[in-house]
């Protein structure tokens, strides 16, 4: 079975650096990210997040199922940015270049398309980064990098647990739904979209009875260890940084300076080329 946004063990560049270096590189990288809308750099990070998530040799069938979710949200977020701005671009750019006349607020211009392109490419610079961080970090050295970088070690601890158990729920969902099959209950593509919806919600709440009981045993299991009693612990994960993780610290900081003087210089953060 598939196993969806789930840690693996490889020999790549990725993989060896510490879990340190690519949460700050994470970090950055989606900061730069957030800061700016000028389509150069925004592009530039489209590729190297793709020649990164090459390199990370990350099997497309691992997360394939989340890209999917997170298009569909993309596409429900352009749609009502047109819906409910449709002249967002014209007032970002100052001009108003009429492609479509539509006789009414719906005019489709240039602007409002080149700034919904804008939106579209932010998705594809953040979601590599994401699929990347989650598939080549294992969850203890995830929870040292957390508390390495301020955050407290019981949250980063929880985090790390709820990222170690996504596999877990997804197996438990996938039995549960081939038990339903097996009592006749069509929830393949052969069934309507209604009927598939309604049958797989039939599967949440034995889903979520599985996953309080593991939550209780869990919970269990660190109070007799006297988990969170001190206010700091050694963590048997954590990696010493070599010259790869400065490397990458080095150059998202660059790329977050370089994103700052390019909005100084854009006299904001947009790329504007239609002045």
């Amino acid at each position: 079975m598939t196993r969806m946004i789930s840690y693996e063990a490889k020999d790549t560049f990725i993989h060896r650096l510490s879990g340190f270096s690519k949460l700050v590189f994470f970090i950055l990288w989606c900061t730069a990210s957030a800061i700016t809308y000028d389509t150069r750099i925004l592009l530039a990070m489209v590729i190297a997040g793709g020649v990164i998530f090459a390199l990370s040799k990350t099997r497309w069938n691992q997360v394939k199922t989340v890209f999917k979710a997170v298009m569909f949200f993309m596409i429900l977020n352009l749609l009502c940015i047109y819906l409910f701005a449709p002249d967002q671009g014209t007032k970002i750019y100052g001009t108003r270049t009429l492609l479509t006349h539509t006789g009414n607020h719906y005019d489709l211009t240039a602007e409002q398309l080149f700034y919904e392109f804008n939106v579209c490419i932010k998705y594809f610079t953040v979601i590599p980064s994401i699929f990347i961080f989650l598939v080549t970090t294992n969850p203890s050295e995830l929870a040292a990098s957390m508390n390495g970088v301020g955050i407290p070690y019981t949250v980063a601890y929880s985090v790390s647990i709820a990222l170690r158990y996504i596999p877990d729920v997804q197996g438990d969902y996938q039995r549960i739904k081939n038990a339903q099959q097996a009592r006749g209950i069509e929830m393949s593509k052969k069934a309507s979209l209604p009927d598939r919806i309604k049958r797989t919600a039939s599967i949440i709440f034995p889903l979520l009875f599985s996953t309080m009981d593991r939550i209780d045993v869990v919970s269990n299991a660190m109070e007799l260890r006297g988990f969170g009693k001190k206010k700091k612990r050694s963590w048997y994960m954590k990696r010493p940084l070599k010259a790869g993780d400065y490397i990458v610290i080095i150059i998202s900081a660059a790329l977050v300076l370089f994103t700052i003087l390019m909005n100084i210089r854009n006299g904001g953060r947009f790329y504007n080329p239609f002045n």
